[in-house]
């Protein structure tokens, strides 16, 4: 196993040197500690492959100029409750926070907003969004499409992004419900904690070139590809890969955004795809007041009730029982700890 040095820093001093390297790039102050704020937010809730660990490959495509640091974010298309947004090749962590806030804004307005963005970059996690949406007591949406590393079942090349979704439910006197998930068998990022700390996956997270299944990360960089949320088909596979297809079209194909194998890559050394049959990455956002469904106060007691009852499951042996989706996260982030930075040694 390769020697593992863990440096923990402050998150404040985090959040001051990615805002630090944005700067550098001619990202405007308030759109860099915007973007930042996202990388923060990640650590803190312990998804540490999605944080400032992030920061190389934004580094790297704004070095190379492909990423545009001073975007012109334009509406393309709305309507009371929709919208189509060009994100002008922006960072994702600036344009995705600005088109969920429309869709929020058209929630307010219309009971519920819908916004398909195109010609954007990587946004962080799917989890930030939602959270935004709880602060303004409403039902939030996330999801976007990413380039491929994923294999179709039954596949054995990469054609599908990780695609994650999340989706979130305010309670009343209980914390939020907040599902936020690659509809892989495991994020990318994943592969990449492993890697450098020299771990081996799990089998059924992964397939190497030759579409064998394999628990060395090395094997998934090596030209292998990661498998559906189920793995195969006997486990749900199929499930996975249908919810991968759901965001493509959402992200990719309703906003003008590429997909599927024509999404482009978020790191240097990745493929660029051979054609290309929209503009960028696509994210798609929605939001919903509740009040338009029922009242707000009745439902935040439903969820309370929810969660209570689930709580109160019948563990399984050698568990605690279950948890509500959310809960690891918050437990990370109340924990009040420094955020950790890997570095090999």
């Amino acid at each position: 196993m390769a020697s593992v040095e863990v440096k923990v820093f402050p998150i404040e001093v985090l959040r001051e040197f990615s805002t630090r390297i944005f700067l550098h790039f001619g990202v405007p102050k308030a759109d860099a500690e915007q973007a930042a704020d996202v990388l923060a937010s990640a650590d803190l809730r312990g998804i540490d492959s999605h944080g400032v660990a992030r920061l190389t490959s934004y580094f790297d495509l704004l070095s190379e100029g492909l990423i545009n640091p001073t975007p012109k974010i334009k509406v393309l298309r709305s309507t009371l409750s929709t919208a189509t947004i060009d994100g002008d090749n922006g960072l994702g962590l600036v344009v995705g926070p600005q088109a969920n806030k429309i869709a929020m804004d058209m929630a307010e307005n219309a009971g519920s907003g819908w916004v398909s963005i195109c010609n954007t970059n990587h946004y962080g996690i799917a989890g930030y969004y939602v959270l935004q949406a709880l602060k303004r007591d409403m039902i939030g949406w996330a999801m976007t499409n990413s380039t491929k590393l994923v294999t179709p079942l039954w596949g054995a090349e990469r054609m599908l992004g990780t695609n994650p979704i999340a989706i979130a439910f305010p309670g009343k006197d209980e914390p939020p419900i907040v599902i936020d998930m690659a509809t892989c068998a495991a994020a990318y990022g994943k592969i990449e904690m492993a890697r450098r700390r020299g771990q081996p996956i799990p089998q059924g997270w992964g397939i190497d070139n030759q579409g064998r299944g394999t628990t060395n990360p090395d094997d998934i960089v090596a030209g292998g590809a990661l498998l559906p949320l189920g793995s195969d088909r006997e486990r749900g596979g199929h499930k996975g890969y249908g919810l991968a297809i759901m965001v493509d079209v959402l992200c990719g194909a309703l906003g003008g955004a590429n997909w599927g194998p024509f999404t482009p890559p978020f790191a240097l050394r990745q493929e660029i795809p051979a054609r290309s049959v929209g503009k960028g990455i696509g994210h798609f956002f929605g939001a919903m007041r509740i009040d338009g469904f029922i009242e707000a106060d009745e439902f935040k007691r439903q969820i309370d009730d929810f969660i209570r009852t689930f709580r109160a499951t019948k563990p399984a042996p050698g568990t605690n029982g279950p948890l509500i989706p959310g809960d690891p996260e918050r437990e990370r982030q109340s924990e009040g700890n420094p955020a950790d930075v890997l570095a090999a040694a």
